[in-house]
């Protein structure tokens, strides 16, 4: 069982994504933006996490900024409706084990997440 935070200011995408990460028995934690995944990420230490990029008080980009320069290391899979390639691969520069298209299909999501646990063992 693995413990995934999940992070989106969209209630109805972070329901859709816990209930399709809850059917494999995974803890689940919640943040509506991205000072409480920063929060949640520091206290929690989640084995991944699933970030949008788009949110108030912090972005997806300075959250995986700013757990970069505190040290942390969380595989982190970001989920955006921007296809753009630079979007995609500034996240992967900054860390991100994978970028999926929102909303995340659930092979996809689920593929991201099992590669996520394995860079974390």
């Amino acid at each position: 069982m693995a413990k995934i935070l999940i992070v989106d200011d969209a209630w109805f995408s972070r329901r859709l994504i816990a209930k399709a990460l809850q059917a494999e028995q995974n803890e689940i934690l919640e943040a509506k933006d991205g000072k409480e995944a920063l929060e949640f990420a520091i206290a929690e230490h989640p084995d991944c996490m699933v970030l949008d990029l788009l949110m108030p008080e912090l972005n997806g980009y300075e959250v995986l900024e700013s757990l970069k320069t505190l040290g942390y290391s969380i595989p982190t899979i970001v989920m955006t409706a921007d296809v753009q390639e630079t979007s995609r691969q500034r996240c992967m520069e900054l860390g991100a084990i994978a970028v999926l298209n929102k909303p995340p299909q659930p092979q996809a999501l689920h593929q991201a997440i099992q590669q996520s646990l394995n860079a974390s063992s």
